[in-house]
């Protein structure tokens, strides 16, 4: 087996000047292989209303490191346009170009010629382009952004933000990248990991040889018929306190794709009475953060992917094992780092349909009950749309053994046909937690209880199912200098001094959330990881440059937690 290190193309910020980190970047760490051209960098822009400029891709044209940095407008059309020469030798078989996603629909030419149309924000796409390659080429990107009229899953994106709604990101916002591959290729990979090991699905091929990295040396398997059941000697079990994984190389005829897997188990089992949510075969105390993943200078894409590495580390440093990843699909180097660090990850679909602040808020907050969700939220086009979207999130993330926990709708916010939307979603994953309706408007058929409370004392009823409290908390402290908005501020409660904050947020922990453990509390979501905006009730500024809390005592509050 070729030697190969994991990271050998990842590369620390800030090393050559003012070139790009995402140029440089592998954006897809699960199938990895040596053939990587980055189109990432300086791309020409024009949009309505805008003079012809230069944008440097991915930041969204919203943000600050595009360069542009002003407000696209409703319904924006955007254009990018990039010439490009391949290195020599470069070419080998079939030429694959990919975005990691677009915001929200793209048109793709390549010299001319129309390669395709692609609708989500958060998807992944690609195209084959070897027959429409010149010398020199030019690619281009028309984008039309139709946040305006809700179809499309758009999330916390709202152009008139404010509050718990945010600056809206238009158009390119992740890598975009050739790769060379043989005629004969692995198109992908589906890793489904067992008590044992994990089954390898390849997709374009049949038989190869898989070389795994074991704890005790290397071990050889062979893929047959695209399928290969991987045992290895030593079982070594992924969790957040020992992130094994295992790395392996898949050779099939000229090809050679890297990646890894872990062995992992999640059931639900009752453990002294009550219902608990369980990894690897013991009962688990999920301690999570909300993640909303926003950046303060490049609002949907950090400066650089170890940005997301950095909010991992900072959490985890707190005694956090969770983050529930909110109503945002992130690029995989995000999930790669979880993966990588022991960072569980709750993963949301994200949400669409129109909301209303009173129906899918206000009255539920103080116990109103609304129609059957069988009717609610009728648009065809949305419900489609939807869908269409949870389906690609959960085939685009399948593989990483970090997530661990499905969340279709957030509150009542777009929710229609729970109970169809949990059979369609466990058709598609079988393997992992499923939390239909968090927050509120329960009776779709779902794994787990999902509470959100934040206006009064957390208290628990009991449930014949693991119950989750998926939000709570919300403290809002704003350190001086390092806040978005100084005349507006969002929270559920208020402080102006760091002590006074971080003893609440200690005292919420002691009074409330430890005595319920031992009540049957599987898992409990603080809100949240940074500020957004407006929204100053996180642990660390939006700028990340003020941690609000002591480690110390985080730590202290995550030791009683543990199960």
């Amino acid at each position: 087996m070729k030697q190969t290190n994991l990271h050998h193309l990842y590369t620390k910020r800030g090393e050559d000047g003012d070139l790009s980190v995402w140029e440089r970047t592998y954006p897809r760490p699960q199938m990895l292989r040596e053939s990587f051209f980055s189109l990432c960098g300086e791309w020409d822009f024009s949009a309505e209303g805008i003079e012809p400029c230069k944008i440097r891709v991915p930041f969204p044209p919203e943000s600050l490191l595009s360069g542009v940095h002003r407000s696209m407008g409703k319904r924006p059309r955007l254009c990018y346009r990039r010439t490009f020469r391949l290195p020599e030798g470069f070419v080998r078989g079939r030429v694959l170009l990919h975005f990691g996603a677009v915001d929200q629909i793209a048109v793709v030419t390549l010299n001319g010629v129309r390669l395709g149309r692609h609708e989500g924000g958060y998807g992944a796409f690609s195209f084959d382009v070897t027959s429409h390659l010149k010398e020199e080429n030019l690619l281009v990107v028309d984008v039309l952004d139709e946040l305006a009229n809700g179809i499309l899953p758009y999330g916390k994106q709202r152009e008139d933000r404010g509050g718990m709604w945010y600056t809206p990101t238009s158009g390119i916002w992740q890598s975009v990248w050739l790769e060379s591959v043989p005629e004969t290729y692995v198109k992908s990979l589906r890793i489904t990991p067992n008590e044992n090991g994990a089954l390898i699905e390849a997709e374009g091929v049949d038989r190869g040889e898989i070389t795994v990295q074991t704890p005790d040396g290397e071990e050889h398997f062979t893929l047959e018929d695209g399928k290969c059941m991987i045992a290895p000697r030593i079982v070594r079990m992924w969790s957040p306190e020992d992130p094994y994984r295992y790395c392996f190389v898949l050779s099939a005829d000229e090809d050679e794709v890297y990646s890894y897997f872990a062995i992992r188990t999640l059931d639900i089992r009752e453990v002294d009475g009550v219902s608990r949510l369980c990894l690897n075969g013991k009962p688990y105390f999920f301690h999570a953060l909300l993640d909303q993943g926003y950046y303060s200078d490049g609002i949907y894409t950090p400066a650089s992917p170890e940005c997301y590495e950095d909010d991992i580390l900072a959490m985890k440093s707190l005694g956090f094992n969770t983050l529930r990843k909110h109503i945002k699909v992130e690029p995989e180097l995000f999930y790669y780092y979880c993966d990588k660090h022991g960072m569980v990850v709750f993963q949301d679909m994200v949400n669409n349909g129109r909301y209303s602040f009173l129906w899918d808020t206000a009255l539920p907050t103080v116990g109103m009950k609304r129609f059957p969700d069988r009717i609610l939220h009728p648009n065809k086009l949305s419900r489609r749309a939807f869908l269409k979207g949870m389906r690609e999130t959960v085939k685009q993330l399948y593989n990483h053994p970090s997530i661990c926990y499905w969340t279709i709708f957030n509150e009542g916010w777009g929710q229609f046909s729970g109970s169809e939307a949990y059979k369609m979603l466990k058709e598609e994953d079988d393997t992992r937690f499923i939390d239909t309706t968090s927050g509120w408007f329960h009776g779709a058929e779902t794994d787990v209880t999902s509470l959100h409370v934040y206006f009064k004392p957390v208290r628990l009823k009991p449930s014949a199912k693991p119950i989750v409290l998926s939000e709570f908390g919300g403290y809002s402290y704003k350190p001086e200098g390092h806040v978005f908005n100084e005349g507006n501020t969002y929270g559920y409660r208020f402080f102006k001094e760091r002590d006074a904050f971080e003893d609440a947020l200690v005292k919420l922990y002691t009074e409330e959330i430890i005595p319920l453990v031992r009540e049957g509390l599987c898992a409990a979501v603080y809100t949240q990881v940074s500020d957004v905006e407006d929204e100053t009730n996180g642990l660390l500024s939006y700028d990340r440059k003020v941690l609000k809390v002591t480690p110390e005592r985080m730590l202290a509050i995550a030791e009683e937690l543990k199960l």
